[in-house]
């Protein structure tokens, strides 16, 4: 045997693991797409259709509130379909409800209807997500998790940076095109995502009941707080540039080191490719719940951009260890459903976020959330300290 024979076959099985990991990659990045652009692409729609861009906060609200509720029916009726079939089957219903709400918008519809359909594109969301977080599974191994998760949230990250600023650009020229390129780009994981050939998720016999486990509940709550952190400050960034006397347009100036400090977390965990230990992951809860109390604070324009860069540098870490430490916990045959549900905890906080800036002043609604992540922190190192007892004992 030479050893052309041995290491013939090796480099063409792995050039194609490798392209199928970046189409993943591809994949997960442009599934974001609706999310990152729509708050922008929807203020446009709805100030061309009423006059008012607030209009275009009750589409996302919808598209949200719709994730939130369609996240487990939905993934439970796609247990026994082919993953990636049955993830295009997701992204085609989302894909037509976006191109119907460019089609109302474009011959002046009422805002209802543009309602309706946000509701039918955010209810696969969460199951689209949770779906294409399990495939990753079947493309790269455990080794390479969290280098791969770092940097799908390194690119993830990227489309919430660039998704607004092409709403914007497109908007001016027209706010239905908008709403098309958005539902185009939001498309592409249809086109892109591997096929792993007929398999599902594995079989298991009939369960019925909840996924959570108090492990897994405890993870999904921390995913739900860092969640409503980081929208608290993207959301309140208009408030915080007027409240220390700057113009709205100046409200980049909290979300841009946020989003760039977010990046670098991700490419430092893509890197290190390794799995946090439970002593790292609560530190960094904790700088988190510090950086949010430095912005609910608002002592200087300095601290509250300071507290936006330690936010954004544990976002990345943090979720690609609720991602791993879920992919453990669940059981296998039910893995897409629970990152549904890491999917939707994270909408949740975002929702609980834009209760309380809309009901409370800024700083009661800013320390609200530096609560909730502390209350995540002291829980995490609670779990932690009552496991090592344990092990002692």
């Amino acid at each position: 045997m030479t050893s052309n024979d041995v290491i013939g076959p090796i480099g063409p099985r792995a050039s194609r693991e490798r392209w199928r990991l970046l189409r993943w990659f591809a994949s997960s990045a442009t599934l974001s797409v609706p999310q990152a652009a729509g708050p922008v692409a929807f203020s446009l729609v709805a100030l061309g259709l009423t006059g008012d861009p607030s209009q275009g906060a009750a589409i996302m609200v919808a598209m949200t509130l719709a994730q939130v509720l369609g996240a487990i029916p939905i993934t439970r009726i796609g247990k026994n379909q082919p993953t990636a079939r049955f993830l295009r089957c997701l992204i085609g219903v989302r894909t037509a409800a976006l191109v119907s709400i460019a089609l109302l918008a474009a011959y002046g519809a009422p805002i209802g209807w543009l309602v309706a359909f946000a509701a039918v594109a955010g209810s696969v969301n969460g199951a689209a997500f949770g779906y294409l977080r399990a495939l990753l599974n079947a493309l790269t191994p455990a080794s390479h998790l969290p280098r791969a998760l770092g940097i799908s949230a390194t690119l993830n990250e990227v489309t919430f940076v660039l998704g607004p600023v092409m709403a914007s650009g497109l908007g001016v020229v027209s706010p239905v095109f908008a709403i098309l390129a958005v539902a185009t780009l939001g498309a592409f994981p249809a086109l892109l995502i591997p096929d792993i050939g007929p398999a599902h998720l594995p079989d298991a016999p009939q369960t019925s009941g909840s996924v959570l486990s108090p492990a897994i509940a405890l993870w999904l709550a921390c995913a739900a707080a860092g969640g409503a952190t980081v929208a608290a400050v993207e959301i309140g960034a208009v408030a915080l540039a007027l409240s220390f006397g700057y113009p709205p347009a100046l409200a980049i100036i909290f979300t841009v080191p946020l989003c760039l400090a977010s990046v670098a977390g991700g490419i430092w965990v893509s890197f290190r490719n390794r799995t946090s230990s439970r002593a790292a992951v609560v530190f960094q809860l904790a700088i988190m719940a510090l950086g949010a109390a430095l912005a609910a604070c608002e002592m200087s324009v300095a601290t509250t951009v300071f507290g936006a860069v330690l936010i954004g540098g544990v976002l990345a870490p943090l979720g690609t260890h609720y991602s791993l430490i879920l992919d453990t916990l669940a059981p296998p045959h039910r893995r897409a459903e629970v990152f549904a549900l890491l999917r939707t905890s994270n909408a949740i906080g975002v929702i609980a976020a834009g209760i309380a800036l809309t009901t409370l002043s800024l700083g009661t609604a800013l320390a609200s959330v530096t609560g909730l992540m502390v209350a995540a922190t002291l829980a995490v190192a609670a779990e932690r300290w009552l496991g090592a007892a344990k092990t002692d004992a």
